[in-house]
């Protein structure tokens, strides 16, 4: 009988598992590692434009931070700039109509050119929604269905939101209020 010859293959199988293994958990390690790079580099910080990098600069030097309180996105708010606050949720009120039941429904927005605005109306959202409501239901469709009534409506409502924010602040705070949506039916 002829010696069989041993196959290399079979000489040390734990050889060749060790270096299987060992390649298996190199290339897992470099899809994982590569996975987080790639998710560091989608949700990571934008890069900073010039002129963000001069408003970093320039906060720095005088001891602020780019990030302010409305936003952190590193651009401050001039003084003077224009903001938009929404009156959230939408307003819907039965109409004052005596022969049938009609509703209206509207979204508002006001405007202001002082950045701390927002937080007074925050604050003070119950009295100024409940002083809306009660303008909003006090109307009649035929009264608001033009241009013209819906502009009076308009200025009544921003004279009640102004009205509110006076009596708790000192300032009326908003320049203007506007309707995003309007719907009678």
């Amino acid at each position: 009988m002829a010696a069989a010859k041993p196959n290399p293959a079979q000489a040390n199988p734990e050889k060749k598992k060790g270096g299987i293994s060992l390649i298996v958990v190199v290339l897992l390690v470099l899809v994982a590692g590569s996975g987080g790079a790639a998710g560091a580099w989608f949700l990571g910080p934008k890069k900073a434009t010039a002129a963000g990098t001069e408003q970093a600069e320039a906060a720095s030097a005088h001891g602020e931070s780019a990030h302010d309180e409305h936003g952190g996105d590193g651009k401050k708010k001039a003084p003077g700039a224009t903001e938009y606050i929404a009156i959230d949720p939408t307003f819907v009120v039965n109409t004052a109509d005596e022969d049938t039941q009609h509703y209206l429904q509207t979204d508002v927005q006001v405007m202001s050119h002082d950045v701390a605005v927002a937080d007074q109306i925050k604050m003070h959202m119950p009295r100024i929604r409940n002083n809306l409501l009660l303008l909003f239901s006090a109307q009649r469709c035929a009264d608001v269905r033009d241009r013209a009534g819906r502009e009076k409506l308009q200025a009544a409502a921003l004279k009640e939101v102004q009205d509110v924010l006076q009596a708790e602040t000192g300032t009326p705070g908003v320049a203007a209020l506007y309707f995003t949506s309007f719907v009678t039916q």
